[in-house]
């Protein structure tokens, strides 16, 4: 487990918990390392929501999957992020999403009433870290309701421009890499595959961006193209 030690010291729940308390917390808390192949659920919907999730290595995606099996993607999973901390806390019995390593992954579940009441120890951590997860529940619920924001949108093209324009924000560049192929894109944003290609293609072909494979360039957006 030390050799994820680094990982962890980035990972928001750690933050302002002292190195040498790090090995002692993980054995209070009962951490659990659990490995997965590529495309293997590590949370299946309907399974207890219970446990936090730490990604080690890897990389995952939490995927919602409609009655008619349209399927969603609600947010990338990288390295040192927590995921499942909203259902566990919420106290709902089951998952209503999967969580399906993109890569081969290695995770640490955490059960998370042993992060939310301290043990007969009375370890100094648990403060911090009950505020920790806290701060990391309001951040995932702003990015939430930026997700809404762009799925919210009447079109297709403006769900893409929306989303494009705020990775240019989030790069600070008008040209940046996104991390999905053409049908992750099109599960984010809700639409149809061959919709947004045909999108992509006709607003390249207007001079609005720049697009080869996940790479994208926003050339022009001064005009109202909404």
């Amino acid at each position: 487990m030390k050799k994820f030690f680094p990982i962890l010291r980035n990972c928001s729940l750690f933050h302002d918990i002292s190195d040498d308390d790090i090995p002692g917390m993980l054995g209070c808390l009962g951490a659990k390392l659990v490995s997965f192949d590529k495309k293997e659920p590590i949370l299946a919907e309907g399974s207890p929501a219970k446990y936090v999730g730490i990604l080690l290595s890897g990389s995952a995606q939490i995927v919602r999957v409609d009655y008619f099996g349209n399927r969603s993607i609600v947010t990338d999973i990288a390295p040192a992020e927590l995921f499942a901390e909203s259902f566990a806390c919420a106290g709902v019995k089951t998952l209503p999403v999967d969580i399906i390593a993109t890569e081969d992954a290695e995770v640490m579940f955490i059960d998370c009433v042993r992060i939310m009441h301290s043990c007969g120890h009375a370890c100094s951590f648990h403060q911090q870290m009950i505020y920790n997860l806290m701060k990391i529940m309001a951040d995932k619920n702003l990015l939430y309701h930026q997700k809404i924001e762009i799925t919210s949108r009447r079109t297709t093209r403006e769900k893409l421009l929306t989303y494009l324009t705020i990775q240019s924000s989030k790069n600070k560049s008008n040209t940046f890499d996104i991390p999905y192929d053409r049908q992750a894109l099109a599960d984010y944003l809700e639409v149809e595959r061959s919709g947004l290609s045909s999108e992509i293609g006709k607003l390249q072909r207007e001079g609005v961006l720049k697009c080869t494979r996940n790479r994208f360039e926003l050339i022009d957006l001064s005009e109202q193209l909404f």
